[in-house]
């Protein structure tokens, strides 16, 4: 029983420092981004992915251009929106009334998280290329990249929380994470936003989702629990 207790106690311990480690990760990056300190390094990334003849080119194929714009896609409200309440529904057919919930908040507190931080540091779009999708909200933290990370990590770990089997625990895993690189990078590739936002964005979001995986290992009853 102490042992049981003492696992239980350092699986919440390093859920918490996950936790804190991702939230001071964000607010490391927006104290630096305040003071300008990621400008530099902002435009250098944003650069290179233009062509160096005319700035106004993102390098690639026009079918690559394409593809961007509907990778960007995925994070969008309308994908997230339907990622959210199909997810949702299933866990609720199933009887994983918890799962549903966590994920419905989870996702919903991520969208009000990203909308407030972007009023409170109203950071301009970049303006140093063209913007090839459309944008009408501040900069910082990249609303796509917070809202994949959280969306796409946490119900990657509410499916592996119920799946026995470690590979499919992997791949799913492995698919929230590239879903999430993904997006994140077609936003800096279409010039809507500087590197720095979907940093901090994917750290805002990966900061929600280890919350959930918290409030699920708080929350499952114990006779329904295994290794997520």
């Amino acid at each position: 029983m102490l042992k049981l207790l003492r696992r239980v106690e350092s699986g919440a311990l390093l859920l918490i420092i996950g936790v804190a480690g991702a939230l001071l990760a964000f607010f490391s990056l927006a104290g630096e981004m305040s003071e300008g300190d990621t400008l530099a390094y902002d435009r250098r990334i944003l650069l290179a992915l233009r062509s160096p003849a005319n700035i106004s080119d993102p390098i690639g194929s026009h079918s690559l251009q394409e593809a961007m714009r509907d990778v960007t896609a995925l994070g969008g409200v309308t994908v997230m929106t339907l990622v959210t309440v199909v997810a949702v529904l299933a866990f609720l057919m199933h009887g994983r009334r918890l799962h549903a919930a966590l994920l419905g908040a989870t996702v919903l507190l991520a969208d009000v998280s990203s909308e407030v931080l972007k009023h409170i540091y109203a950071r301009p779009r970049p303006d140093l290329v063209p913007h090839g999708s459309y944008v009408y909200s501040a900069s910082f933290p990249s609303g796509h990249s917070t809202m994949s990370a959280a969306t796409f990590l946490t119900l990657a770990m509410l499916i592996a929380s119920l799946e026995p089997k470690s590979d499919v625990k992997v791949m799913v895993y492995v698919l929230a994470v590239a879903l999430m690189l993904a997006i994140g990078f077609s936003r800096v590739y279409l010039g809507v936003h500087w590197p720095s936002d979907v940093l901090a964005g994917w750290c805002l979001g990966a900061a929600w989702a280890l919350a959930a995986w918290s409030a699920l290992r708080r929350f499952r009853p114990k006779a329904e629990a295994s290794p997520a």
